[in-house]
């Protein structure tokens, strides 16, 4: 088995060894991976952090070896928790903007070694904030299929950062997190820090939010926005109109 490791600020995940094909996912800075299949300038790939697979291009990272990775699935490397973090690339006098949540790997006081590559982490690292906290400093992020970061996320990739913030591993995708943690037995009983989920027509679940208390949630549909809800759904106050149907709460913290 071969391994890699993001060595840039943030890369997308495609669904096909193609440009043009959808971003499904992103993978962070110091984000680990495994290597499953090589396709002309393109590497298949399993997560890490998720076991979400897909496509990255072959210049997009380093390449890792077997203890440097079993070192890191041990013991995982401290995260970053502001919006943005500077790292400035010792080896070309360069800056990368490191989104929250990138995996500070192999640090050593304030440098990070990937490869032959070092890079200095300019400033504070930035600090653990409550989950409301946390969760309120997405809003207005513009909604991105397959995003992670501040600058465009999914409603599945925003509750999965923020937890993350947390020091709790989600899955990917709603239909995956819903998997996770307790049902709760009403909405009346939700609390901060919940996790709502939505279905479609279908049954299928296709949203999740972070309650932020029984009668409040917090998601990202169209950006990371605020909303009422209840028994219903989610009751948009921007399209005043239920826009989301509710099927279950869940709880893991």
């Amino acid at each position: 088995m071969e391994y890699g490791i993001c060595n840039l600020s943030v890369i997308p995940l495609r669904a096909e060894a193609n440009d043009r094909s959808e971003q499904v996912s992103q993978v962070l800075f110091g984000e680990t991976f495994e290597i499953t299949e090589w396709k002309d300038s393109w590497v298949k790939i399993i997560t890490s952090l998720d076991n979400y697979p897909g496509w990255i291009g072959k210049l997009q990272f380093n390449m890792l070896g077997h203890l440097a990775y079993k070192r890191i699935r041990q013991t995982p490397p401290p995260i970053t928790h502001r919006a943005v973090t500077q790292a400035w690339k010792i080896t070309n006098n360069s800056i990368l903007y490191l989104p929250v949540g990138s995996s500070l790997s192999f640090l050593e006081g304030t440098t990070c070694r990937i490869g032959d590559e070092k890079f200095e982490i300019i400033g504070e690292i930035g600090e653990t904030e409550n989950i409301a906290i946390t969760a309120s400093s997405f809003l207005n992020a513009p909604y991105l299929w397959g995003g992670r970061t501040h600058f465009g996320i999914d409603c599945s990739g925003f509750t999965q950062a923020v937890f993350r913030s947390q020091g709790i591993n989600l899955k990917r995708d709603a239909s995956m997190q819903v998997e996770q943690g307790h049902a709760i037995n009403s909405l009346h009983d939700a609390q901060l820090g919940d996790l709502a989920f939505f279905e479609n027509q279908e049954g299928k679940i296709v949203h999740v939010g972070i309650m932020l208390n029984n009668e409040r949630i917090i998601h990202a549909s169209g950006k990371v926005k605020i909303d009422g809800i209840d028994q219903k759904g989610i009751y948009s106050e921007d399209q005043k109109r239920y826009t989301h149907k509710l099927t279950t709460v869940r709880r893991l913290l």
